[in-house]
């Protein structure tokens, strides 16, 4: 059996990777629309009604006026910020909870985490629930991407031709990690915010650096009487059993973490390093991956009853 998709924005970098994946399977048939036709409503409407399921990777009010459009018996996942936070529409990060793949299944209306919200979650969900922080403990998050994640216009503003690699003066401070988010409203917080059930958003470091893909969040944990031994058993019994997150001893390579180890996959590591005094939570993986499209993969795998990690890993 043979399921048709269909992605509105396949000429972007989530777009692209999600047909990339699709490319090595023989149960998914990609529905294609014109070129000259790919802003049209009427005929983006009825390539989403031919489809079991539409990926939208637009921007967020492209986004909200397709799916509005839309019939409610389509099932759509959504990669933009648009509709995470909206009530009406299941988060899609399976790992989140217990019945989080139920939900994600029954739904017609998922949406996609946001690369940087899916560090900050996954490693500070299962110590809230566990209530050994309480939800409004103030959280700092420090994440670390490379530049795919910024889409097609960063890409071209790393790899054009006119870079003058390794001048760190005048001409290329490219070759220098940049901070941003420096007004502290970055996109991501809301629903970092309303996944984790946290009660203030947290002060959020985002940079990127030069290299292509690979993510590294770290969130500093200083709780008097809290261990780091009991850090690591909670994270690892919510996580365990899970397929494309992993809780593991170290990830440090001779007292180093490259933040893309994980880039070209689809797994998600949690480390827990520190020590009792001063904790660590460290997530790597791959912003393109389970950070976004493959992530949109996972889930559109799961509203269809498909294995999970079927062309993932």
């Amino acid at each position: 059996m043979k399921y048709r998709v269909f992605i509105d924005g396949a000429e972007g970098t989530t777009g692209l990777k999600i047909h990339q994946y699709f490319q090595k399977r023989d149960d998914i048939e990609v529905l294609g629309i014109e070129q000259e036709k790919r802003k049209d409503m009427e005929e983006r409407l009825s390539m989403i009604k031919k489809a079991d399921v539409s990926f939208l990777c637009l921007p967020d009010a492209a986004a909200r006026e397709i799916a509005a459009a839309a019939p409610e018996d389509c099932r759509i996942l959504d990669t933009s910020t648009a509709h995470r936070t909206d009530d009406s529409w299941v988060y899609g990060m399976p790992e989140l909870s217990g019945e989080q793949r139920r939900l994600i299944k029954e739904s017609n209306r998922v949406a996609v985490p946001g690369c940087h919200a899916t560090g900050v979650i996954l490693l500070i969900k299962p110590l809230l629930e566990a209530g050994l922080l309480p939800r409004d403990h103030h959280f700092c998050a420090f994440s670390l991407t490379g530049y795919s994640g910024g889409g097609k216009k960063m890409i071209a503003q790393y790899e054009g031709p006119e870079r003058q690699r390794g001048n760190m003066g005048q001409q290329d401070m490219l070759c220098s990690p940049r901070q941003y988010g420096l007004t502290q409203t970055h996109k991501h917080l809301p629903e970092i915010m309303a996944a984790a059930g946290i009660s203030s958003a947290p002060a959020f470091i985002p940079v990127v650096a030069d290299y292509y893909s690979g993510m590294e969040v770290t969130i500093p944990v200083r709780v008097q009487g809290l261990e780091k031994q009991t850090v690591e058993h909670v994270i690892g019994e919510y996580y365990a059993g899970q397929p494309l997150v992993r809780v593991k001893d170290s990830v440090d390579d001779g007292g180093f973490i490259a933040a893309g180890r994980l880039s070209g996959t689809n797994e998600l590591e949690i480390a827990i390093e520190g020590n009792d005094e001063n904790i660590l939570l460290i997530a790597t993986y791959d912003n393109l991956g389970k950070g976004a499209s493959g992530a949109a993969v996972q889930n559109m795998n799961i509203m269809l009853g498909i294995e999970e990690t079927k062309g993932l890993i």
